[in-house]
């Protein structure tokens, strides 16, 4: 069944433990290979697409299986990791800063994405507070990344711009 495979991510979504860690993880693995070959605004257009698409094969497989917001749903992880690295897209170390804020507001689910989560019903509640929380771990991740800077950490010592990566594959 397509719709399964699409809302599991390939089925990365059935991994165990930690289901929407391995959908985070595989989602941002994607999202580097976006970033290496293409570009930000692609990936951006790219995450606002999947979590449009989401919300309608969300829905579709709540209503077929009569469940709601099911650990193994992953694909509003993969567009709201999209979203974040889309935004901090700059270094590899700025998008693992996004990877893992974003895990950290996933699971935590602080203030508006925490309301979205109990409020917002259906397709656009799973979807809504995983863009929102990639849209807010970007901007916290690049924010981080600069303020280490500013404060004298030597960042580009160690790191690496995602577009060169292309070259070490």
């Amino acid at each position: 069944m397509f719709l399964k495979a699409f809302v599991t991510f390939f089925g990365v979504g059935l991994m165990r433990p930690a289901p929407g860690t391995w959908g985070s993880v595989a989602g941002w693995i994607v999202a580097i290979f976006v970033l290496i070959y293409l570009s930000p605004t692609t990936l951006f257009l790219a995450s606002i697409l999947l979590a449009l698409v989401g919300i309608s094969a969300v829905d579709k497989y709540e209503k077929l299986t009569n469940t709601h917001d099911s650990s193994h749903i992953v694909i509003d992880e993969v567009a709201g990791v999209w979203l974040a690295l889309s935004v901090a897209s700059q270094s590899l170390i700025m998008a693992i800063f996004a990877l893992v804020i974003f895990r950290m507001l996933d699971i935590s689910k602080p203030s508006v994405i925490g309301m979205i989560d109990k409020k917002v019903s259906g397709g656009l509640g799973v979807m809504g507070d995983d863009v929102v929380a990639g849209f807010i771990a970007g901007i916290f991740a690049s924010a981080l990344y600069f303020a280490l800077i500013k404060l004298g950490v030597d960042m580009q010592s160690f790191d690496i711009a995602i577009k060169d990566m292309a070259l070490n594959l």
